[in-house]
């Protein structure tokens, strides 16, 4: 039975993060790719609640499904999202399990927003544009990733304080944040 609440706990996780991803869209944006990226406060969520392997299965079926839905899939769009999204969830996930005596969530949410953005901006010069002029706006969108990852992390410890603190019978025994360590 705690098994099955864990999965549909996840699920929900993921339907949030792909219905972010499509409200996300709604919002103008001032550059190219340049998104706040509100789908990854349920990733930090998922991690904080059940690990690396959950954030990872998280990410890649909310890229696979929004791609699907939006109409992305397996284009440029498409691999610059799930390269970004994967390498970002995996840092974050290292961080979390290897570091959450070191590394608050809002900390590790920063990390991830930087490794987004550096991700996809590799992804874009190997797949899109060949220039080295892309780095040029690194800094730019090295900063938009550490704000965007404060205020995620920030919101995903609202959601996580509610989640813990409401659902916390969904939750599975190792990784309850008052018994055990987040893993």
């Amino acid at each position: 039975m705690q098994e099955t609440r864990q999965v549909v706990l996840l699920s929900l996780l993921i339907a949030l993060a792909v219905v972010l991803r499509g409200l996300e869209g709604l919002i103008p944006t001032p550059l190219p790719w340049v998104r706040l990226g509100l789908a990854n406060i349920m990733t930090l969520v998922a991690i904080l609640l059940f690990g690396l392997k959950a954030g990872l299965l998280l990410t890649a079926l909310r890229v696979l499904i929004a791609s699907l839905i939006f109409g992305t899939f397996l284009s440029p769009t498409f691999f610059l999202s799930v390269s970004a999204g994967l390498c970002s969830t995996l840092v974050m996930g290292i961080m979390s399990a290897t570091g959450h005596h070191l590394f608050s969530p809002l900390g590790i949410s920063v990390a991830g927003g930087f490794t987004h953005n550096l991700v996809q901006l590799g992804v874009a010069y190997l797949l899109l544009v060949k220039h080295v002029e892309i780095f040029y706006v690194f800094p730019i969108l090295s900063l938009i990733g550490i704000l965007s990852g404060f205020f995620n992390g920030w919101m995903a410890l609202l959601v996580y304080d509610r989640i813990t603190h409401q659902w916390d019978y969904l939750l599975p025994p190792l990784h309850h944040p008052q018994k055990n360590n987040l893993v």
